[in-house]
């Protein structure tokens, strides 16, 4: 009977062949999903929290 060594740097790489390749289908479906709903018109814009008006810059400025 023949058995596979496996090294711990094999067991390593393994291990980061599995993660990268989960995360890179997650990115990509997320980014996937985003796409079709602008498309569709589904995604509602969100506004920002900034207020440029009461910004310490802006009343510097002035």
């Amino acid at each position: 009977m023949n058995f596979l060594y496996f090294d711990p740097s094999i067991g390593a790489m393994i291990v980061q062949v599995i993660v990268a390749a989960i995360s890179g289908v997650l990115l990509f479906s997320k980014n996937l999903v985003y796409k079709v709903k602008v498309f569709f018109g589904v995604n509602i814009d969100q506004e920002d929290d900034i207020n440029i008006e009461d910004s310490d810059i802006e009343k510097k400025e002035n």
